[in-house]
């Protein structure tokens, strides 16, 4: 084979290389496209959660502008959240703040227990807290509370360094076990404990949706069963 062959040949090799780079790009980058595609925007987000009754704990006022803010939550940063106002309090009715550590501490139970009734109220749901009993000790701490005449249990351990983590979860459980007991199809989530925890109020079509549509990490809504797993409770 002579010189001139042989560059025509190797010529001819890195064209066709050349061009098979450039169809996998392209079918690359359509997949992309299909990707994008598939994904929703924020605007379609909220028409989705306003059709699995999202929204319907949303005061008429506040419903244009919690709607905008999911949309831009989810836009911008892919987040799952609205407004919360200066007091502290969601204008959905569905998120909760939660802090921790004065949930565990004098007074907090209660104090959480009347900012949560909100939500029971407008589904038209009973929670009336009684008899909040408390035995301390140096090392033990027994602390339950009556929700509808039911006893549960809000703290019953010793001092420890999960002290915050045992309430709050003990919180979420005694919440959804009246739910549960009055047949609403909401339980609450949690997302995040601590000083700045918050927890969610969602049916399980509302809890899919999210999961399927938000990013799966430690700042979006988990089942109980799988917060307890990654936190080591």
């Amino acid at each position: 084979m002579g010189k001139m062959e042989s560059v025509t040949i190797l010529v001819i090799g890195l064209l066709f290389f050349a061009f098979n780079l450039k169809a996998q790009n392209k079918s690359n980058k359509r997949k992309d496209l299909s990707n994008d595609k598939s994904k929703l925007s924020g605007k379609e987000i909220v028409v989705e959660l306003s059709k699995l009754n999202f929204f319907n704990l949303t005061d008429k006022l506040d419903l244009k502008t919690t709607k905008a803010e999911f949309e831009k939550s989810y836009n911008e940063l892919s987040f799952f959240e609205g407004i919360m106002k200066d007091d502290l309090i969601f204008t959905d009715n569905r998120f909760y703040f939660i802090d921790s550590e004065a949930l565990f501490e004098g007074g907090g139970l209660i104090h959480y227990l009347e900012i949560v009734k909100v939500s029971f109220d407008k589904l038209n749901l009973k929670l009336v807290f009684s008899d909040e009993y408390n035995d301390q000790t140096e090392k033990h701490w027994k602390h339950t509370v009556r929700l509808n005449g039911k006893e549960y249990i809000a703290y019953d351990n010793d001092f420890g360094n999960n002290d915050w983590g045992i309430s709050y979860i003990n919180f979420i459980e005694m919440l959804n076990g009246e739910l549960k007991l009055q047949q609403s199809t909401e339980q609450f989530y949690p997302i995040t404990s601590g000083n700045d925890g918050k927890m969610v109020l969602l049916t399980n079509q509302q809890f899919e949706f999210v999961k399927a549509n938000y990013p799966n990490d430690n700042e979006h809504p988990k089942k109980i069963s799988d917060w307890k797993n990654a936190y080591g409770f």
